[in-house]
């Protein structure tokens, strides 16, 4: 799926109880993170839920896995998967999250614990793409 495919399906839904639903559905499709992986090393600090994020890279594109123990960051995950997943430094670096967030309407409907969390991650994916690109 592409960042325009996602927020083209969010903007399928009438009100924002039916994103959030959809929201949930994404998270669950993801693959779930090995519990060796679910370790110190790997977990977001600023996020009240448990998340972990392991970065990687691949020919010259960096690839992340994510879980959480909530549903709906799970979903919030999901949606960073679509946007920062197979990039490469630059296009990372290049990603607005933060907009793409509120054109799918859901920024304003998340609570501020979760945005922070949701922050918390993009930053950390934005650290993992400055080393790679050698902004440190």
């Amino acid at each position: 799926m592409t960042e325009d495919e996602l927020i083209e399906n969010f903007s399928l839904f009438d009100d924002w109880e039916e994103r959030y639903k959809y929201l949930i559905d994404l998270g669950r499709r993801l693959p779930d993170l090995p519990a060796e992986l679910r370790s110190d090393a790997y977990k977001v600090e600023g996020c009240m839920s448990q998340v972990w994020l392991v970065p990687g890279a691949e020919d010259g594109r960096l690839h992340f896995r994510a879980d959480s123990d909530s549903a709906i960051v799970k979903g919030l995950i999901a949606v960073l998967m679509v946007l920062y997943d197979g990039k490469t430094a630059r296009e990372i670096l290049d990603t607005d999250a933060g907009a793409v967030l509120d054109r799918m309407d859901l920024g304003s409907h998340i609570s501020p614990n979760r945005r922070n969390g949701f922050y918390a991650m993009v930053e950390t994916i934005r650290k993992t793409a400055a080393a790679a690109a050698g902004n440190t």
